[in-house]
């Protein structure tokens, strides 16, 4: 049965999450909705990365399958359906054993921290008007880069096979009043990332050493790393795909 890849751009905070759950409202679950309506046939549909939450993205991916000729032009009309919070990007054909997760090479998150209050912020970063040593931050993110076992950020109650991930780029950038924690690696835990933007913050306020900040990754021990970052600070921001694969992805 022909396949497609579907890319969506979504505003994370009035949904529990990217995958559908029991009982509550999600992105999974709204985009299905929408499908249906317009096609007048139910879809299952695979996502690429599962986002929590209050999480936001700039890229994500499903993928389905139907016997149906889906045009280019059904991306306005399934926008139409759409809350205004999710946008449809692009519906792509691509070969039959294409999957959006599976085939996916990496993943670039970056994590928002705004120093000021700003209206405009609220749901799309963390408030935190504390002083922080940037260069702190920024060893941090470097030394990330020297480790593949990332146990120690990851929740319990996961299921994968192995913590290990390899990080490509992890590094901090200044925008005005907001700092930018801008990581990408070819998989990510669940809670990895709010669990290191945390753990760095801890380091930048004097709370830990940097000693203290390499023991924590080497304890392999989610107990030791902090996870109360926020949720509306993080936005999945690209996921990437081979040459192969790029190619059916273009408009």
């Amino acid at each position: 049965m022909p396949r497609y890849f579907l890319e969506l751009a979504y505003k994370g905070t009035a949904y529990s999450g990217f995958q559908v759950q029991e009982n509550a409202n999600t992105i999974q679950s709204e985009v299905e909705k929408a499908l249906q309506t317009l096609f007048r046939q139910s879809f299952e549909l695979t996502g690429s990365s599962r986002t929590d939450a209050g999480v936001h993205a700039l890229q994500n991916f499903f993928h389905f399958d139907t016997n149906l000729i889906i045009q280019k032009a059904s991306v306005y009309n399934l926008n139409a359906i759409l809350p205004a919070d999710i946008t449809a990007k692009g519906i792509y054909p691509v070969p039959d054993l294409c999957h959006c997760r599976f085939d996916a090479t990496g993943r670039e998150y970056d994590y928002f921290i705004y120093r000021k209050k700003d209206p405009f912020m609220v749901d799309r970063g963390w408030l935190y008007p504390f002083p922080l040593d940037t260069g702190l931050l920024q060893e941090a993110a470097h030394i990330l880069m020297e480790y593949t076992d990332f146990t120690s950020f990851s929740k319990r109650n996961t299921q994968v096979k192995n913590f290990l991930c390899t990080i490509e780029r992890s590094e901090w950038q200044q925008e005005g009043a907001s700092l930018i924690y801008q990581v990408k690696a070819n998989r990510f835990l669940r809670g990895m990332i709010r669990g290191l933007v945390g753990t760095m913050v801890k380091l930048a306020r004097g709370q830990l050493t940097v000693t203290e900040f390499r023991a924590i990754i080497e304890a392999k021990d989610c107990t030791k790393a902090y996870f109360s970052t926020p949720a509306q600070g993080l936005f999945l921001k690209h996921v990437q795909y081979g040459k192969e694969l790029r190619e059916f992805l273009q408009e």
